[in-house]
């Protein structure tokens, strides 16, 4: 495998960073995941506006733009002999002092990772399963995709080595809130149900997406606070994140759910799979 690392391609052998690197030491780090479908970084703006704004709430000085990213993977994508590709873009904040540091991060490390994925994930179905471990709350106003996963890795610890499975989070009071990677959804008599931002979830590029899709579709959207056992009786429910795509949930909390037979999953699938070639934000259509 090779990396793109602050303007080279290298061999993920030679891939080095500091000890002194606050992203290591503090936690001072971001990352992306998306796909590539067919060479295409799928709603790549979206997900620059989410790291740049968290960059900011993290003092780091730097901001990337479309141009500058899709130059680097194309160049990584080149590298590696991928079409169709797993991306993670990941920045952390550079070398400091050891010790809490209150100045801003000028110099930043850039590191893009690239692996090989399947043109598209339809046809998965998970069961979903609710955790006893809580969603920890955001450690600053909102949730930002940072290297502070020690909830999640837990999380997963609770569920197991069990791929065809997620894990829901709910908040200490009891509400739904996500999955340990994933934004939870369920239709209800024509209405879409999800947590809202204020149960302390990330807010997922594909969960803003997939709102837009519902509300162009003439489906009414709620975003909330709720029981689990609101969402067990629910007609459809689903998983989505940027990497799985749209992920039918067969059984939730040990109620029966239709999974892949499911209506509304099925047609909102297509939509996303033709609009995943060419999309770049989810505000250009």
């Amino acid at each position: 495998m090779f990396i793109y690392m602050n303007g080279k391609i290298v061999g993920k052998e030679e891939a080095v960073i500091s000890p002194f690197d606050h992203g290591y030491l503090y936690g001072m780090g971001l990352f992306e995941t998306f796909r590539v479908y067919d060479g295409h970084p799928f709603l790549l703006d979206d997900h620059l506006e989410r790291l740049n704004n968290s960059l900011e709430v993290l003092n780091m000085k730097v901001s990337y733009s479309r141009e500058e990213i899709q130059s680097a993977l194309r160049l990584l994508l080149a590298k590696n002999r991928l079409t169709d590709a797993y991306i993670r873009l990941n920045v952390s904040a550079g070398v400091g002092e050891i010790g809490l540091q209150p100045d801003p991060y000028l110099y930043p490390n850039l590191i893009i990772f690239a692996k090989p994925l399947p043109p598209s994930m339809i046809g998965q179905e998970k069961k979903a399963v609710i955790l006893t471990l809580n969603r920890n709350t955001p450690e600053g106003v909102e949730r930002l995709k940072s290297h502070h996963y020690l909830n999640n890795i837990l999380a997963k610890r609770e569920i197991g080595d069990m791929p065809e499975c997620e894990g829901i989070f709910l908040t200490k009071e009891g509400f739904l809130a996500e999955g340990i990677v994933s934004n939870l959804f369920w239709l209800k008599e024509n209405v879409l149900y999800t947590p809202a931002i204020e149960t302390g979830i990330l807010n997922g590029i594909t969960r803003k997406l997939i709102i837009k899709l519902a509300q162009r579709n003439g489906i009414a959207v709620e975003e909330g606070f709720f029981q689990t056992a609101e969402a067990k009786k629910a007609d459809e429910i689903f998983v989505t994140n940027s990497i799985q795509e749209i992920v039918p949930i067969y059984s939730f909390a040990g109620s029966e759910m239709p999974g892949n037979n499911g209506g509304f999953v099925q047609d909102l699938q297509k939509q996303y799979k033709n609009l995943s070639g060419y999309l770049w934000s989810r505000n250009e259509w």
